[in-house]
């Protein structure tokens, strides 16, 4: 059976996510069904709570503006005319009917009569309207059969004459202990009713019958909370209690028991009136609709608050919720994701720190071997003077030896032990030149320690001694006592081999040639530096001095134009500057403020200023 491309899809994307992403996908919805259940039942509770207020608060409002009107009826006991007048007794009628109207324009209700004990209207408030009541037979109203029975009457009806809606309090009147007549007062409750409209949740109010007698939702009114039977329809008919109104169901739809005076409901979505369409309710949808009795009255008083913004908070939560814990879910994954790849990278990494360790061998037995040939190449650059330096004392050896064996014959012996210390001094000199030349040549460790840099000053001065004496360059040194840097003697001396070289070569041409060595400490550094009265350094040679195989020299000449020393392969400086990075200092070149070259070295200073190395004093130029 072949799938539909759309279920395809579908597995392939799942596929694509894999089970540990669709587990926290459905564990997202489940946290969010579980934030929206946990949300509504919140939301509904403080809903709750906030309709119960609000009961209360009605409840107390429908009270008291029935009880300002509750004492009137009992008062018209205490006019001796309105008893006589409802005991059928001779009393002024029209004084009565008039006292009526005054009292009903001041207290500002509907209506107020007075009937005798059958039942019958004899003095009422609007005796001069053609709708009076006077003569009526309301023998049938309940608020009568309840004060002619000695109860204080309640009662809300439509009236039959004027079809005006009223709540009527009725009270017995009573003479000599007989019952005489009853005091009606009939009050109108529009202006209560129009205050609700303004009130956060529409409510309404429901007498003995279940009918809606009071509503802040205008079409509302004199509907019903449940249908009503044929029985009751007819009984009400017959009381005339609603003056014939239809009485239609409002059309509460249960939804949910939340207590018994709570529950959810839902209304049903009507077209609004032109009554309803000032009104500021949703008059549809769900609603929680909570039910309190009235005290005094079978009456119930209803709350329907809507639900909407409690669902809504309750979508929001959820899907925050969802998305929260998504997103919680995802950056567990990622980081599980992240630590797989470091684990993977740590590996890599290691395998990589073995690659780089052992290639860093190698390249460091490489270094120490371009370090020696820079050595070799620095002493064949010196291979013509140190060849003249080592024949001039053997011409002198081969002719004092011979002055010695002749003054020997002659028996001259203090000229042939004058011509021996000779000998003896010149081989000192051959003997120190060469085993300079060897410490010099042979491969050092490179290890830091405690060096005075004055002495190495003073050994590469050593070295460079004939060709300083050839060429009558004037050499200042300024090396401080302190001046203890932490490096290899050996290599720091082949740095500065190498500077001098390259000053030399420099101050070829130079009328007064002079170069200027000075070693200083400073605090925990030691600067040395090496000064020409040279050319100096071009603006291309400056940028690119430390760069390997850069050079300025014609490869191959000796002296004259060159500049660097190695051979003009431009690997001098570069091979000089990694020494001294090596060393954890640095080498820097730039034209001195008097002109020339200026090349710095700055060292890590030792702790302790002790200088371990043996001294080897530069000998007298004089000699050579």
């Amino acid at each position: 059976m072949r799938l539909a491309p759309l279920t395809r899809s579908v597995i392939r994307r799942l596929r694509r996510i894999g089970p540990v992403a669709l587990l926290v996908l459905l564990t997202a919805l489940l946290i969010g069904a579980a934030a929206f259940r946990a949300s509504e039942t919140a939301g509904l509770a403080a809903l709750r709570e906030t309709g119960r207020h609000r009961l209360d608060l009605y409840a107390a409002s429908l009270e008291r503006e029935i009880d300002k009107y509750a004492f009137f009826p009992a008062t018209l006991e205490l006019e001796r005319d309105v008893l006589d007048l409802a005991a059928g007794r001779p009393a002024p009628k029209a004084d009565v009917n008039r006292f009526l109207e005054r009292l009903n324009q001041r207290t500002g209700t509907l209506a107020i009569y007075v009937m005798n004990a059958q039942g019958r209207v004899v003095a009422s408030s609007n005796w001069n309207r053609p709708d009076s009541f006077i003569g009526e037979d309301l023998f049938y109203r309940p608020y009568f059969i309840a004060a002619a029975a000695g109860r204080p009457g309640r009662f809300y009806g439509i009236g039959t004459t004027r079809n005006e809606p009223g709540y009527f309090l009725s009270s017995t009147l009573i003479d000599n202990g007989e019952i005489v007549g009853v005091a009606v007062v009939k009050v109108s409750l529009e202006q209560l009713e129009r205050s609700w409209a303004t009130v956060e949740a529409p409510v309404l109010v429901v007498d003995e019958n279940g009918v809606a007698i009071l509503a802040s939702v205008p079409s509302w009114r004199y509907s019903t909370l449940r249908p009503l039977d044929g029985a009751e329809r007819q009984r009400l008919e017959r009381t005339l209690q609603y003056n014939a109104r239809p009485l239609p169901p409002l059309g509460l739809a249960p939804v949910r028991q939340l207590s018994d005076d709570a529950e959810l409901v839902r209304l049903p979505a009507e077209a609004r009136t032109e009554a309803d369409a000032a009104s500021p309710f949703a008059i549809s949808g769900l609603v929680l609709a909570q039910k309190a009795p009235l005290h005094g009255t079978p009456w119930s008083m209803t709350v329907l608050s809507p639900v909407a913004p409690v669902t809504a908070m309750a979508w929001a939560h959820a899907a925050l919720s969802a998305v929260g814990s998504a997103l919680v879910g995802m950056l567990a994954l990622l980081w599980r994701q992240h630590r797989r790849h470091l684990r993977a990278l740590r590996h890599a990494n290691d395998a990589l720190e073995r690659k780089v360790e052992e290639r860093t061998r190698h390249l460091r037995a490489a270094q120490g071997e371009l370090v020696h040939a820079g050595k070799l190449a620095v002493i064949g650059q010196m291979s013509a003077g140190l060849a003249h330096e080592l024949n001039q004392p053997l011409a002198a050896l081969r002719t004092l030896s011979g002055n010695t064996v002749k003054f020997l014959q002659r028996g001259k012996l203090e000229a042939a032990q004058d011509n021996l210390e000779r000998i003896g001094q010149l081989v000192d000199r051959m003997g120190a030149l060469t085993g300079e030349l060897k410490r010099f040549a042979r491969k050092s460790t490179g290890a830091p320690q405690p060096v005075a840099v004055g002495r190495v000053i003073g050994n590469a001065l050593f070295l460079l001694d004939a060709r300083l004496n050839r060429t009558a360059v004037a050499v200042t040194v300024e090396a401080a006592d302190d001046a203890v840097a932490l490096c290899d003697a050996n290599r720091l001396e082949q740095v500065l081999v190498n500077l001098l070289t390259n000053a030399l070569d420099a101050l070829a041409d130079a009328p007064d040639p002079a170069i200027t060595i000075a070693a200083s400490r400073q605090t925990d550094r030691v600067r040395v530096t090496v000064a020409d009265n040279g050319p100096g350094l071009s603006d291309t040679a400056r940028d690119r001095l430390f760069e390997p195989f850069f050079t300025t020299k014609d490869v191959g000449k000796d002296g004259g134009k060159e500049t660097e020393t190695g051979g003009g392969l431009g690997l001098g400086l570069a091979i000089s500057a990694g020494i001294v990075r090596d060393f954890g200092g640095t080498l820097s070149g730039t034209n001195g403020p008097d002109g020339g070259a200026l090349f710095a070295i700055d060292l890590p200073a030792a702790p302790d200023p002790a200088a371990p190395d043996p001294v080897i004093d530069t000998p007298n130029r004089a000699n050579a």
